[in-house]
């Protein structure tokens, strides 16, 4: 694995997390799964923004991969980054892929979509949804410099803060509304 990751460099781990966030491109989301993919995302965030190679356990460094898998697995990447090429289109907003500020802010922006993805709101429709595709925008705009996808990756985590907001008020005034009934708990 660690050679895989060092084969492949900052832009592989990009192409790896684009595949990370698959899964949760439905509204549906599937627990357990978001944590364990949002915290791979969050270590790429973190390396990329510390501007080291990734961390991995020694256990998960030294392990071997099996060539046939590691084949299939390449041939799937290459169809989605033909796909993603169709999306994207590099150069566009320039000043927000270059420069040690943006660079910051968009690492920052990967690491907050990982920690939002790992949020524990699994079986609310569009808790893995919006973030995934925060995610998404933010590695396709990484791999392909295209500031339009970054600056919708922005957009799309202060929207996710937003409707979690409004998730955690919604289940206050419903905790507090259920309190009222409650015998000798009302105000």
């Amino acid at each position: 694995v660690a050679d895989i990751r060092d084969l492949f460099g900052q832009e592989g781990l990009m192409l790896l997390s684009v595949f990370l966030t698959m899964p949760f491109m439905i509204p549906v989301s599937i627990p357990g799964v978001s944590t364990v993919f949002g915290v791979a995302i969050l270590l790429i965030g973190v390396s990329r923004l510390l501007g080291r190679k990734l961390w991995l356990p020694k256990r998960i460094e030294q392990r071997t991969i099996p060539a046939n898998k590691l084949r299939a697995g390449l041939t799937q990447g290459l169809m989605v980054v033909q796909r993603l090429e169709r999306i994207a289109r590099p150069f566009r907003l320039k000043w927000l892929t270059t420069g040690k500020v943006t660079g910051t802010l968009n690492n920052c922006s990967l690491i907050a979509g990982a920690l939002l993805l790992m949020a524990p709101f699994g079986l609310i429709p569009f808790s893995n949804t919006l973030p995934a595709l925060a995610l998404l925008l933010l590695a396709i705009g990484f791999l392909q410099r295209d500031g339009v996808c970054i600056l919708l990756g922005h957009l799309v985590n202060v929207a996710t803060i937003i409707y979690f907001g409004f998730l955690i008020a919604g289940g206050g005034v419903l905790i507090h509304e259920m309190l009222r009934y409650v015998p000798g708990l009302s105000a």
